[in-house]
């Protein structure tokens, strides 16, 4: 199985991913842990060019287009390997995130930003997506009160830009009911990892 991780900024879904992680290691699974854009060495080098609060000039477009040749990367060099020998593949991030931070975000437009994506990742796509829903507001409070946090580029919009990038999300939810797992972010980890863990059950039982 493919499974992504999605959220705005300070959703949690990072520590969720990490958890489940251990959890699936612990029952025997062979499972796989890993991110975008990051994950492997080229696409880590892309990642610390986008994300570097120094890069503010950065133009729209080539965001998007060095987040998608991230994705191409480490696609081809880890999650295609992995899913091929049978893993379970557990990603932060994927082209949802695409889609609403530069498809709406940034205004390029989602059918824009996903002609650059399908052309990235062909037909790979996740098999189910747990989107992890707090508000922008709330979400960037969790930032600001973790000291350890280190603030990225995208941290450092304003917040109009965070709230597109959420009811970006809200959107493709609604868009993709099937894939899409929503999640209640805005409670205790306890209960957030108990939410994905039910909700991974409930995509494995319509399988």
């Amino acid at each position: 199985m493919f499974i992504t991780f999605e959220g705005g900024e300070g959703a949690g879904k990072t520590t969720v991913l990490k958890l489940l992680h251990e959890e699936f290691e612990n029952q025997g699974y062979d499972v796989l842990a890993t991110r975008e854009p990051g994950g492997i060495r080229i696409s880590e080098k892309i990642r610390d060019v986008i994300l570097d609060p120094v890069h503010r000039e950065m133009d729209a477009r080539t965001e998007a287009l060095l987040y998608a040749a991230a994705r191409r990367q480490h696609l081809t060099e880890k999650v295609i390997p992995a899913l091929k020998e049978g893993k379970i593949v557990l990603c932060d991030r994927f082209v949802d995130s695409s889609l609403v931070y530069q498809g709406v975000g940034r205004g390029l437009g989602i059918s824009e930003v996903m002609a650059i994506n399908e052309f990235a990742i062909e037909e790979w796509m996740p098999d189910v997506t747990l989107f992890f829903d707090i508000t922008p507001e709330r979400g960037l409070a969790r930032i600001d009160a973790n000291d350890t946090r280190e603030k990225n580029r995208l941290d450092l919009e304003d917040i109009d830009f965070h709230r597109k990038v959420y009811e970006a999300y809200l959107e493709l939810v609604a868009r993709y009911p099937d894939r899409v797992e929503r999640i209640d972010a805005d409670q205790s980890l306890e209960k957030v990892t108990e939410a994905a863990r039910q909700a991974l059950r409930r995509h494995t039982n319509r399988q």
